[in-house]
């Protein structure tokens, strides 16, 4: 069976990481890890010509190509926001794409072999619609999406792969680029179970990143008088350093930040940027985002109905859980020490690849993974109330169905619409589509007996159908986002994307043969100027020449304008070359001719020389 791979899809940060001689094995980044060890910054940009950068080439010219640059596409995911780039719409989906396009190249290369599958990781506080989005993402990209977990249920997984023996609540703090998530598992005889899950959508370290930018803006503007924050390129640079300043500061004290020339002023000339930023600076900016994480750790012990004390075990996962103010933090709130056994950027990718190893057979395991729904599912009824019938934190994959009927008289259809959320009204809770049951026959209200069933997959993918009981009539749906794309517009972002692909392999072959023309060339050069200066003729001498020069003026020209042109010149040096050996084949003929004449004379004079004077010896 092919490899299948856990991909971790950040809202900063990728991870990816695949079964290997029965143990996970992150896949490294063509371009190697960046700052803070991370592999694929979940960045994608255009360049001036409309070449697509995805990964660390994107966040590298970040900087001085910030209107053409797209990160944190994760936060838009779920949503019909469209990035708007050279001209072109593209929709997060597609972004999300091309970094799990860079994900799944990078991964054949590291592995061998093709890859089509993989399992993806999404928050657990996602709802539907942005799940739905995560699957639209990876078909783009050419995967088929064979499981979409949870990222706390995969960092679970990888922490307790050999600790199965064990029975204890794990408390996984998830706190990413771009969101929280807080989940209670429960763990016993090779059994993962979610308890409770909580968190929040919109924090995370991006959100550190944004007060140390705000500071170092602020300290500028004290120091020179200057206001940064409408230039954008300014901008990409002190963002690019307060994260930089951020992550050195997880492990000392204090750090400089140097960015020259980073405004110029017509009467005052260039002014740089020099600040010094200590760790107990960073922590009081970033004490009020610390904060806002309380709630969803008392929510998720809540919610699993245990106390601070049930807890065995704390992990942390993501970039921020680096910094010491975060792990003191959680330590405080809960009263232990959180582990520190589990890569906090790699733990993520590392469950989803033992997932995966798991429904590839790659894992010989006895663990059983079980999800939860993140937040509560029910319809609109009367008044625009919500009523509930699958509870948040239900084990998935599950099945709920209710009985309701009708609100007037002679009412012939039915509207059923689906909500996701906790709040009472529909309207408050994010919709997540509906559909219509028809042609009921007319009836007083209150008779018809209408069942609705909410069935939710492996994957947390919904599906709804309701029923009249007394007709059998039945209308069904697969839920989906206003932001899933239709099997059309899939189509057509696949495409788009092989075309990128085929760019891609274009400029490559073209480099590769600018390279074999250069190296040539100056193998010929070589031989014509030196080795075979004396060997050859004027004539053969001028026609290399020209040739090498029609190369050379080629050299940054199509593929099909500098192929025959490096053909022909390989032709006449074959031509030159193959005359010179040979001449020097002929020659050395020659010479070996008339050595084996004299050699045979000189054998002929001493055999006359010895017969005559062993005759002379007789005589005597």
């Amino acid at each position: 069976m092919t490899k299948i791979i856990g991909i971790d899809l950040g809202t900063s940060n990728s991870a990816a990481a695949v079964i290997m001689g029965g143990k996970p094995t992150i896949i490294p980044a063509a371009e190697g890890a960046t700052v803070g060890g991370k592999a694929f910054p979940s960045v994608v940009a255009f360049t001036k010509t409309g070449e697509l950068l995805v990964g660390e080439p994107a966040r590298r010219q970040a900087v001085t190509n910030p209107d053409s640059t797209i990160a944190a596409a994760k936060r838009k995911m779920g949503t019909d926001y469209i990035y708007k780039i050279q001209d072109k719409n593209y929709k997060p989906q597609q972004i999300s794409a091309f970094i799990l396009q860079k994900i799944k190249k990078d991964a054949e290369a590291f592995i061998g072999e093709q890859v089509d599958k993989a399992v993806i990781t999404v928050p657990a506080y996602f709802d539907d619609n942005q799940r739905q989005a995560t699957k639209d993402a990876g078909t783009i990209a050419g995967l088929d999406v064979v499981r979409i977990i949870n990222e706390p249920t995969a960092a679970s997984l990888a922490f307790g792969l050999d600790k199965t023996n064990q029975d204890m609540k794990i408390l996984v703090f998830d706190f990413g680029g771009g969101t929280l998530d807080v989940t209670i598992m429960e763990m016993g005889g090779g059994v993962f179970e979610v308890l409770s899950t909580s968190g929040d959508t919109q924090l995370g370290g991006t959100d550190m990143d944004k007060v140390v930018v705000d500071y170092i803006l602020d300290e500028f503007k004290k120091k020179e008088g200057v206001d940064l924050s409408k230039d954008t390129t300014a901008i990409a640079r002190i963002r690019e350093a307060a994260e930089k300043a951020k992550i050195e500061l997880s492990t000392i004290m204090e750090t400089d930040i140097n960015l020259p020339f980073i405004s110029h002023d017509p009467s005052s000339g260039a002014k740089n940027l020099e600040l010094r930023i200590t760790r107990a600076k960073l922590d009081e900016l970033i004490r009020p985002i610390i904060q806002r994480c309380k709630p969803s750790l008392e929510k998720a012990i809540a919610d699993a109905k245990l106390t601070k004390s049930d807890i065995n075990k704390i992990v942390m996962v993501g970039g921020p859980t680096r910094i010491p103010s975060v792990k003191k933090f959680v330590g405080e709130v809960l009263g232990k020490e959180p582990e520190s056994g589990v890569d906090p950027m790699e733990a993520v990718a590392v469950g989803a690849a033992i997932q995966a190893g798991i429904i590839a057979g790659d894992v010989t395991s006895d663990i059983v993974l079980l999800d939860v729904t993140p937040l509560t599912l029910g319809i609109e009824t009367l008044g625009g109330v919500r009523e509930p019938l699958i509870e948040r934190n239900t084990t998935i994959p599950t099945s709920k169905s209710k009985v309701f009927t009708t609100a007037v008289d002679n009412q012939t259809a039915v509207t059923i619409h689906i909500v996701q959320g906790e709040r009472p009204m529909a309207s408050d809770n994010v919709s997540l589509g509906s559909f219509n049951l028809t042609d009921l026959p007319p009836a007083p209200r209150g008779i018809p007996q209408i069942e609705v069933k909410f069935d939710i997959d492996a994957n947390g993918i919904i599906n709804v159908a309701a029923k009249d009981l007394g007709t059998k009539k039945e209308a069904k749906i697969t839920v989906s986002s206003n932001s899933k794309l239709s099997k059309e517009e899939i189509e057509k972002l696949k495409e788009d994307a092989e075309k990128f692909s085929d760019e891609d392999k274009k400029k490559k072959e073209k480099i590769d043969l600018k390279n074999e023309s250069e190296s040539f060339i100056y193998t010929v050069e070589k031989l014509v100027n030196h080795d075979l200066k004396d060997k050859i003729s004027q004539e053969q001498g001028i026609k290399i020449s020209e040739a090498v020069k029609e190369v050379k003026e080629s050299l940054d020209r199509e593929i099909d304008e500098l192929k025959p042109k490096l053909d022909t010149l390989k032709s006449i040096v074959n031509e030159v070359t193959t005359e010179l050996y040979k001449n020097v084949t002929t020659e050395s003929d020659s010479t070996q001719q008339n050595s084996g004449a004299n050699e045979q004379q000189d054998q002929n004079n001493t055999q006359q020389n010895s017969e005559s004077h062993s005759t002379d010896e007789t005589k005597n």
